[in-house]
């Protein structure tokens, strides 16, 4: 009886029985792509062509983290620059509640997904020098992509956990005889699977093959465990020393640049630029595509039954999950005359799609609007705006003091007006992992806490100087004087807003009470143990022992 390779479980997972396995090949164009093969044996992973398809299969579980429901909740919500919207999907995690626990499907999906990947990746480790006629630096290669994917997804892990079940070889078959290992221990795995992998992967910004792991990602990826690393109880007094070589490296010596325009890192049909470091890949193929990078979906606001407005593919579909607090209205973008994000982050104008003549719901300033199509139905200026000035204007006016859990800037980043049409929840787009803005804010946080105030200030400067207007870049510049953490904490709010990063800053920077409690005023139930997530339930219940030798985390 033949058994499936993505069957091939982790001592922390149970079984899963799937009839067909979702390869990754590449294409003539140099992308990994995907294609169906059903029953496959495991003695394929001994064939060069089989270690390089279970190695593409591993990619897959990075799209249970990236551009997901579950990833975006589990980073978005309940944090100082977001809080929610109306929908009402998922507000509890939010809200901070108790009925965010164990049995949470994000949690779980995510936790077994990510220990599929882990085994997967154990099997092309183990097995690959056994494999016979395949090519010594491309073995090399495959190990080291698969040590690349086991620490990203043990890294995510145990940012959200804490230690947790450590597997650094092949499972077979099941076996519930698992326990905890520690936060140092997690650490040190991590660690020592990038600087393994380092040297044998690919030189260049990006891979012949688009897509996989390179050396400037695992860099990239090794700098950032470096500084969470620092704050963790598994610090060390060298952390921060040891980052900076890291990210300087991917600044220096491959050929990534920051983009001109910061709103083109995000623009549609831009996916592939010289700023991404390392991108998670998705496609139109529904067939192929784990469900779609679905990030489009809940940044937007209620534009579609407002006056002169339909839903439609080019503004998306709008589930209002997320709304900006007023912290980042307010402070993080509080500067819109140099600084050019505010703009290039929130969309503030809609043009009917739905002419006709209505009453208007929101502005008040005049009674009725009359659209023809493509005029401006809808403008959001991000400031107010007198209802005097407002009563001119032929469309409606969204100011400040007028947002609320349905009407508010929706993101433009993840829109994703290539869907086929106007319900589609699985977007087609290429979600942006790693890229070079974010490496020179990793570098400047590195220099600030070993003292190089100057070095640091440098690297922060040269972030702020993109995004400033045209001709305003000498007004973006901070001195060495204003460089410190607020600067840091307040710029990667700027720069990464909506990218899957502000939950795990906030943790590792010791401030997620803090500033949650500070900034986000539905989040009132969050306490003191809510910096870890709470271990899934279907994992202590198929342990031997159960929470005696797989204890919940504190508070759940």
């Amino acid at each position: 009886m033949k058994t499936n390779i993505k069957t091939i479980i982790s001592r922390s997972s149970k079984v899963w029985l799937i009839g067909a396995i979702f390869w990754a090949t590449v294409s003539c164009e140099g992308l990994l792509e995907e294609k169906v093969i059903s029953n496959v044996g495991t003695d394929y992973l001994n064939t060069p062509s089989g270690l390089n398809d279970g190695l593409n299969a591993a990619y897959s579980s990075l799209r249970a983290w990236y551009g997901t429901e579950r990833g975006n909740n589990l980073t978005i919500f309940g944090t100082d620059t977001y809080t929610n919207g109306a929908d009402g999907a998922f507000k509890f995690m939010n809200f901070y509640t108790s009925d965010f626990d164990s049995q949470n499907s994000h949690i779980r999906e995510l936790w077994d997904q990510f220990y599929e990947g882990i085994n997967t990746c154990n099997a092309v480790i183990e097995r690959a020098p056994g494999v016979e006629g395949m090519d010594e630096e491309v073995r090399n290669q495959r190990v080291a992509e698969a040590k690349f994917i086991r620490a990203h997804n043990y890294f995510i892990l145990t940012q959200l956990f804490g230690g947790i079940d450590l597997q650094l070889s092949e499972t077979t078959v099941p076996t519930n005889l698992v326990n905890r290992s520690t936060v140092p221990e997690m650490y040190a795995a991590i660690v020592q699977d990038l600087e393994e992998a380092i040297p044998h992967l690919e030189a260049a910004s990006q891979s012949v093959d688009y897509g996989r792991a390179t050396r400037p990602a695992a860099e990239h990826l090794l700098g950032k465990v470096y500084l969470t690393k620092a704050t963790s109880e598994a610090a060390e007094s060298d952390d921060y020393a040891k980052a900076e070589p890291l990210l300087q490296s991917v600044i220096d010596n491959y050929d990534f640049t920051l983009l001109e325009n910061f709103g083109d890192i995000h623009a549609f049909g831009n996916e592939v630029n010289s700023e991404v470091v390392f991108a998670i890949q998705y496609s139109r193929n529904l067939l192929t595509n784990a469900g779609g990078n679905n990030a489009h979906v809940f940044f937007l606001m209620e534009y579609d039954v407002q006056p002169g407005m339909r839903r439609d593919t080019e503004n998306g579909r709008p589930f209002k999950r997320y709304r900006p607090t007023d912290y980042t209205y307010n402070v993080i973008f509080a500067d819109r005359e140099n600084d050019s994000r505010y703009y290039n982050t929130f969309l503030d104008v809609y043009y009917s799609n739905n002419p006709g003549t209505f009453n208007t719901n929101f502005d008040q300033s005049k009674s009725q609007v009359e659209f023809a199509l493509g005029d401006t139905a809808i403008y959001i200026p991000g400031h107010e705006m007198p209802e005097s000035e407002r009563a001119q204007k032929p469309y409606q006016v969204l100011v400040p003091s007028a947002y609320n859990e349905r009407l508010f800037p929706s993101m433009r980043k993840h829109m994703d007006p290539g869907r086929v049409d106007l319900t589609q929840f699985e977007g087609g787009r290429d979600y942006i992992a790693f890229r070079l803005g974010e490496t020179y804010l990793l570098l400047a946080e590195s220099q600030l806490m070993q003292g190089k105030i100057s070095e640091a200030t440098e690297n922060i400067n040269t972030v702020r100087r993109r995004a400033a207007f045209p001709g305003r870049e000498a007004e973006m510049e901070i001195s060495p004087a204003e460089m410190d953490m607020e600067m840091i904490i307040e710029e990667r709010a700027r720069e990464l807003i909506g990218e899957q990063q502000r939950w795990l800053d906030l943790k590792r920077w010791g401030l997620l009470i803090e500033r949650v409690t500070t900034h986000n005023p539905q989040a009132t139930g969050i306490q003191d143990y809510h910096v870890l997530r709470p271990i899934p339930q279907n994992q202590i219940d198929r342990t031997e022992g159960n929470e005696a030798n797989f204890p919940q985390n504190p508070g759940y």
